[in-house]
């Protein structure tokens, strides 16, 4: 009976401890990934980060959409251009008491600013000084273009007119710019292919190759730094006028057009005439001369012809 007590007593003890064991277990499961995912927020979220960040670090799917977000945006930096290329001109007439004065201090600006005079075109009359006028074109640096020009408009006289343009060369110099660099890559590869060239027309048709690349990135870097110091060097045509002298209309040149293009003809062909009439009248004196000589000479000829004796009969042979 004792032994029946016991076995009962056994029995409910492995009952009560079964899911006592199985709580504690999946409580201990539990504290596991709970540390796993506190350790992975660290992680992802170091400290001194903002609240914001570590909230976006605690969910997956706000995590791969800041990830994502933040792909895209660089991206985009590495797309965008980091400055446009542009090629500034202006032309400025300007009316001065004294042009010589004023030309002399045009200068003095423009190389006070870092530019320099690239041309100067001056005509005086000594009997009417005040028509005099001069033409000189000056190259500013971009970073003080503007205020180099407001100097020139305010500082020489009284401004009479301003134009200025702007053209976007970005395109151009980014491309100009990789056929540079391509070039350049071509060449190094000819040069290594020109050290592993066996025979001697292996070797005469790699340098060939590599002295026509060199030619061709020779042209794009003269046009590199044509580029390059275009947009660095804005250009100033500055017109200074004498108190009585006739301003310069700059008018922008029209773009081509078929009535352009007939009256373009039209001139072409009225000016050939003009010259194929010029040269006529220019050789019929000679021609006339040649003519009449040339029928005094046959004249004479025919003169000579008749009056030559005729030939005699041969006598008949015994």
């Amino acid at each position: 009976m004792q032994n029946r007590h016991i076995g009962a007593s056994r029995r409910w003890l492995g009952a009560a401890l079964v899911p006592g064991l199985a709580i504690i277990a999946v409580a201990a499961l539990t504290g596991c990934s709970g540390s796993g995912s506190s350790a992975s927020t660290s992680a992802a979220a170091p400290a001194g980060a903002p609240a914001s960040a570590a909230a976006g670090a605690e969910s997956p799917a706000a995590g791969a959409k800041s990830a994502a977000g933040a792909g895209q945006a660089a991206s985009a930096t590495r797309l965008a251009p980091t400055a446009q290329q542009l090629i500034y001109t202006a032309q400025l007439t300007v009316r001065a008491r004294d042009v010589g004065a004023a030309v002399s201090r045009a200068t003095s600006i423009a190389a006070r600013a870092g530019g320099y005079v690239s041309s100067e075109n001056a005509s005086s009359d000594p009997n009417h000084p005040s028509r005099s006028t001069a033409t000189i074109e000056l190259k500013i640096p971009v970073p003080v273009y503007a205020a180099t020009l407001a100097d020139l408009s305010g500082g020489l006289g009284t401004r009479v007119s301003l134009q200025q343009q702007a053209q976007d060369v970005t395109e151009q110099v980014a491309d100009v710019n990789s056929q540079v660099a391509s070039y350049q890559a071509a060449i190094a590869q000819l040069r290594a292919l020109l050290s592993h060239a066996g025979s001697v027309g292996d070797l005469l048709s790699v340098q060939n190759q590599i002295n026509n690349e060199e030619s061709a990135l020779e042209a794009m870097q003269a046009q590199q730094r044509a580029l390059s110091h275009e947009t660095s060097y804005a250009t100033v045509t500055l017109t200074i006028l004498g108190p009585k002298a006739k301003p310069v209309a700059h008018r922008p040149k029209a773009p081509p057009s078929l009535a352009g293009g007939l009256g373009a003809g039209w001139h072409a062909l009225k000016v050939s005439l003009s010259w194929t009439l010029a040269f006529l009248g220019a050789i019929v004196p000679f021609a006339a001369i040649a003519a009449i000589a040339a029928y005094a000479i046959y004249r004479a000829r025919r003169w000579m012809i008749r009056r030559r004796p005729a030939p005699r009969p041969a006598a008949p042979e015994n």
